[in-house]
């Protein structure tokens, strides 16, 4: 295992790789691990810079997400961006790291109000497959222009460089927290009352529902943020807006269920899981015509999240059939072709090793984007030794 210090350790570490490097932080979103030496960079940790009046935090890339969180706690201050904790759903140990939370853009449930994780990245240091230090926004060392590579390295696994540090612009933390729920709506419904409650001016910001399932009543989860009066004020308001769906009720608090939501601690037991992407209007007619008749599985929908979660049990893969892998590669062809059909794409989140090694985890990206990644990797790791085989 490789497990550089500094900056300079890292360049020097990858100018000498002579074969891939596996780029890992804290291990925790068990990605299916890249073919080569592990690159550890849990050593490349420390906040080197947080000024809360400048609502800006720059840390290394190892920096556990525990240490960033509760500096800008103690300053009553967050990272906009809502990260997700994998540890719960996927059963992994270990700490999350920043770097890790940049490399794989994870954001959670405030993501349509306030954007992703890149969304919040104002500056990058990395180190790309020739062993050269670059830099976007922030102190430089060395600038490329004609790229935004705090945009290209969120969200690229590693595959184009190895970060090093990082910075991001922050956000005050609420006063207080209200919650608005409505229960027993159809899917449809459901769709629709979130939908309305975020195009409201009551600046909601996190919408989740859990669909019935079995003697389970489905439920509907709206957040509201900001000073407790005003929460209060809005909540009651909302409640007003979405009577023509039911019984809205409103109460403070309810931090643990976008906890929940934003973790997706529900499909915790379950066996495969798949985050999907794709419209409002098409999300009825993917579950209720093509996933539940044929597969079965649970969903829940992250809508300030903009994201589709679906899970399937062992019992669940048991009646698409008897092999389980076999079953969950079904599903993901299924998935996928229809992503294809409405223009979403669907991600493999979770699922045994072997149905991890016999299907693509991400979605396939149209012949032009294929070969504008392609091109893009070839510039920055000629070599094609950084995270080889992560993307496709």
């Amino acid at each position: 295992m490789i497990e550089p210090t500094t900056e300079q350790e890292i360049a020097q570490a990858v100018r000498d790789a002579t074969g891939p490097l596996s780029i890992r932080g804290g291990g925790t979103r068990g990605m299916a691990p890249a073919s080569g030496e592990v690159f550890s960079l849990a050593r490349v940790s420390g906040i080197s810079l947080y000024e809360p009046g400048a609502l800006t935090i720059v840390a290394g890339a190892g920096t556990p997400m525990s240490e960033i969180d509760a500096a800008l706690q103690s300053e009553g201050q967050m990272l906009p961006f809502e990260p997700m904790d994998h540890r719960v759903l996927l059963g992994t140990s270990g700490e999350p790291t920043i770097g890790g939370v940049v490399g794989a853009n994870v954001s959670g449930p405030r993501r349509l109000r306030a954007g992703a994780c890149r969304d919040s990245l104002i500056g990058v240091r990395f180190v790309d497959g020739r062993g050269d230090i670059l830099k976007n926004g922030g102190r430089v060392m060395k600038n490329v222009t004609g790229y935004d590579l705090v945009k290209l390295l969120s969200g690229s696994y590693g595959t184009l460089g190895v970060l090093s540090e990082v910075s991001f612009k922050l956000l005050p933390k609420p006063d207080a927290t209200g919650i608005v729920s409505l229960k027993g709506l159809s899917l449809t419904d459901g769709v629709a009352a979130m939908s309305a409650a975020l195009g409201s001016p009551y600046e909601v910001t996190g919408a989740a529902m859990r669909p019935g399932t079995g003697d389970t009543e489905s439920i509907v989860w709206l957040r509201l943020e900001g000073f407790e009066t005003s929460v209060t004020y809005r909540g009651a308001q909302l409640e007003k807006t979405l009577a023509k769906f039911g019984a809205a009720e409103f109460a403070l608090g309810g931090e643990e269920v976008w906890r929940a939501v934003r973790d997706v601690e529900a499909f915790a037991s379950k066996t495969c899981v798949w985050r999907a992407a794709i419209k409002a209007s098409d999300v009825p007619a993917m579950l209720e015509t093509s996933i539940w008749p044929k597969f079965g599985c649970d969903a829940l929908l992250d809508w300030g999240g903009g994201l589709v979660w679906i899970g399937c049990d062992n019992a669940e893969l048991a009646k698409i059939g008897q092999d389980p892998v076999a079953a969950g590669a079904r599903l993901h062809a299924h998935l996928q072709d229809h992503m294809k059909i409405v223009g979403g794409h669907a991600t493999l989140v979770k699922a045994p090793d072997a149905l991890k090694a016999r299907v693509p985890v991400f979605q396939p990206e149209a012949p032009a984007l294929v070969a504008l990644a392609k091109g893009l990797r070839a510039q920055f790791d000629p070599r094609g030794i950084l995270n080889p085989g992560v993307m496709g």
